[in-house]
């Protein structure tokens, strides 16, 4: 049964999982076995169709997208963090997933039963429980797993993609393949190639690099160091609280239903996307109480956590018709954020983006 898309609260965990289907390091021996001979339309097609199988493994990020630190970034920014880090990954195979990370004063472990998501911060002693996870799944559209999340990946940039096998290589002792999406002339992004090694075996990613344009190193690497493909004992995919941990519940259907019905009226329309493949923006709406002026601490200085303060740190003014605000520049991609709580993202050069201001 294929995943759908949960709440990024809910479903951080099981992203990382899917950024962990994905080596960063070959091991000594054979970096280039011989493998049958396949095209790139049948690969892309054996990705788009794999169903990941039950494994266990050892995922390595290493993270140089030059992204500033914002406030409300939420448990991504636990997962995603800047640099290197390590964190381990299990699935059955079917529904159920579970992702753990150290930190330097405890461990954040997302369990996901296939009904219910939980987030287990030992430090803080909090276990966040999000229930219905399936049911909304299913009203709420594409897929989460980290099969699906690759198939989706692929499945965008492909039609916009010249797409090729560029050999084979070795990933945490597996065989596979290296797929290699590059825009097509005419796309406007920052992004130069992504590149993926398919297990030749299970068609699933084991390696994944993003590169920009400009740079020699890949802007972001994520991959196995380990992986051992078979059924997982049951328990993994148990929790329960422990007896001294505070515990909250998400509500899907009461006030945060309600709650997102009200964010919803005061903040606008949901996000929306312009333009296809390597150059799509996404526009979108936050508070514009958020980036209205920079709180002051309790030593008269900027707050580190108040929007406006990240902005005026990290970003460059910019103004036009459209209004003013500030734009932040990555080497893979730039946002442009308004005064009156506009955003506008996209892995583009920050021209696009201002296009899509006027426009919008």
């Amino acid at each position: 049964m294929r995943r759908k898309n949960i709440a990024l609260t809910a479903s951080a965990g099981i992203a990382a999982g899917a950024l962990g289907l994905t080596s960063l390091a070959l091991p000594a021996g054979a970096q280039d076995p011989n493998l049958p001979r396949t095209t790139p339309e049948g690969l892309v097609s054996s990705v788009l169709d794999a169903e990941a199988p039950a494994m266990a493994g050892t995922v390595t990020v290493d993270n140089d997208l030059g992204l500033p630190a914002l406030p409300g970034t939420g448990d991504s920014g636990e997962f995603l963090s800047a640099g290197e880090q390590s964190l381990r990954v299990w699935s059955d195979g079917q529904r159920a997933h579970r992702m753990s990370v150290q930190k330097d004063n405890g461990e954040i472990t997302v369990v996901d039963d296939g009904d219910t998501v939980w987030k287990w911060d030992s430090s803080e002693r909090t276990v966040v429980e999000h229930p219905d996870v399936r049911q909304r799944a299913e009203a709420e559209g594409s897929g989460a797993d980290p099969a699906e999340l690759s198939r989706h990946i692929v499945g965008k940039l492909r039609d916009s993609s010249s797409v090729t096998v560029d050999g084979t290589t070795s990933v945490a002792g597996r065989d596979a393949y290296e797929l290699v999406l590059t825009p097509k002339p005419g796309e406007r992004t920052k992004l130069r190639e992504v590149r993926i090694a398919v297990d030749a075996e299970h068609r699933i990613p084991l390696r994944v690099e993003v590169e920009a344009n400009g740079s020699a190193e890949p802007a972001l690497r994520a991959g196995f160091s380990r992986i051992d493909f078979g059924s997982q004992d049951p328990g993994l995919f148990r929790f329960t609280p422990p007896d001294d941990a505070r515990v909250r519940t998400e509500d899907p259907h009461g006030d945060a239903e309600r709650h997102g019905r009200a964010q919803q009226d005061a903040e606008g329309p949901e996000p929306r996307t312009t333009g296809e493949g390597w150059d799509t923006v996404v526009t979108a709406r936050i508070p514009a109480e958020a980036v209205r002026g920079a709180q002051e601490d309790s030593r008269g200085g900027k707050s580190e956590r108040n929007l406006r303060a990240v902005l005026e740190r990290s970003g460059d003014p910019v103004n036009g018709s459209w209004g003013h605000g500030w734009a932040v520049d990555t080497s893979v991609g730039s946002a442009v954020i308004t005064s009156d709580g506009r955003v506008v993202t996209g892995a583009v050069p920050r021209q696009v983006l201002i296009e899509a201001l006027k426009e919008a």
